[in-house]
């Protein structure tokens, strides 16, 4: 039975897919109301701008790849739970590609709230919580935040680079298959991380899984 979607969340579908494939800047409400089937004007009846549009495309977004991240963090992190949320955020963007897409024209182009997107998505993951649990790779290690970002780059740009890769590769990348394999990396190398440091466990958070 197919679901009819409100015109705010067709608007919303719209406006990310656009906002994914051309940036901020060179997209304009107009394509979005054309792609939606409705008048522009009818389109300020639900967003007041561009950038409100933009921000409610980021707020969506943002509290779907935290959700994982925000469900760990509610018990003791441990190398096993880490692990988890990796290969779930690997998921994520197989199933909702555009935020890498969006993410890549805001870091190259510029866009408003890109001070939100660091502070909602990005600062958590390298924040130390003296009041509970931390998400660290290099215990008092300078390389910690080099670790964490070089993580979220590795994940992401599959998503925006490996169309370029797909004829030199033995399957298609974004099959079923490719994302394995992407997951099995990503776990290979969060292993070698774990390895790093002066603690036993390598992160220092929790019993080791």
């Amino acid at each position: 039975m197919t679901v009819l979607k409100d015109t705010p969340t067709r608007i919303l579908d719209e406006a990310e897919a656009l906002f994914a494939e051309k940036g901020y800047k060179a997209t304009s409400l107009g394509e979005v109301a054309d792609r939606v089937g409705i008048r522009s004007p009818s389109l300020y009846n639900h967003f007041k701008n561009k950038e409100a549009l933009y921000q409610a495309v980021l707020d969506r977004l943002i509290a779907l790849f935290n959700e994982p991240l925000n469900k760990m963090l509610q018990h003791p992190v441990t190398r096993s739970s880490i692990q988890e949320w990796l290969e779930t955020i690997v998921e994520l963007h197989y199933t909702h590609p555009n935020l890498a897409r969006l993410l890549q024209h805001a870091a190259l182009a510029g866009g408003p709230h890109t001070s939100v997107i660091v502070n909602q998505m990005f600062r958590p993951l390298f924040e130390h919580r003296p009041e509970g649990p931390e998400l660290g790779f290099f215990q008092g290690n300078d390389l910690e935040p080099w670790a964490v970002m070089a993580f979220n780059n590795i994940v992401m740009s599959y998503i925006t680079m490996a169309p370029m890769y797909r004829e030199m590769l033995p399957v298609d990348p974004f099959s079923e298959e490719g994302l394995m394999r992407q997951k099995q990396l990503i776990s290979q190398l969060a292993r070698l991380v774990f390895s790093v440091g002066d603690e036993p466990t390598g992160v220092g958070i929790g019993e080791a899984g």
